[in-house]
């Protein structure tokens, strides 16, 4: 694999070469919800997010709400589907696992596990598994949708 202007080249499983656009590196993440609104500001509450924009269709109901963490940048959107049961999340399923958020030290995830408590939002607290450094904080969102706070150490680093 080399680099090309903004470009990576790779070799192809049959012994072809391609390109590879580039990508900014920041992600905007969609989550299918029960009610946009409630979660968007469930969100926006945990982790300091701001509001970015609304879509409401013309039914009334808003059916997408997008939120933005300033610091970093990140995106998350909420999307009602007209069609969902509204059964709970459930990792098991195809689809999504859990959604990761990494922190920079390993006393942030105390941090963080200090700020669910102030919540009222229950939490593994910080879990350090027996096969890795690295350590973790995990936790549901009003949907059951699996969420981390995790530190990756340096000796864990591709654990």
């Amino acid at each position: 694999m080399s680099t090309i202007g903004s470009h990576v080249r790779f070799r192809a499983h049959q012994g072809q070469t391609g390109e590879v656009p580039s990508i900014t590196g920041r992600i905007e993440v969609n989550l299918t919800v029960r009610d946009p609104l409630a979660s968007a500001a469930w969100y926006a509450q945990l982790l300091g997010m701001e509001h970015l924009y609304e879509f409401v269709p013309a039914d009334g109901r808003v059916s997408y709400a997008c939120l933005v963490e300033p610091g970093s940048g990140l995106v998350l959107c909420f999307v009602g589907h007209q069609t969902n049961p509204g059964d709970p999340f459930d990792e098991t399923h195809t689809g999504l696992d859990h959604l990761e958020f990494l922190v920079a030290t390993r006393d942030e995830l105390d941090e963080w596990a200090s700020r669910l408590d102030h919540l009222g939002v229950e939490h593994s607290g910080v879990k350090q598994p027996a096969h890795t450094e690295n350590a973790m904080l995990t936790f549901r969102d009003p949907d059951n949708i699996q969420l981390e706070f995790f530190w990756r150490s340096m000796l864990g680093r591709h654990q």
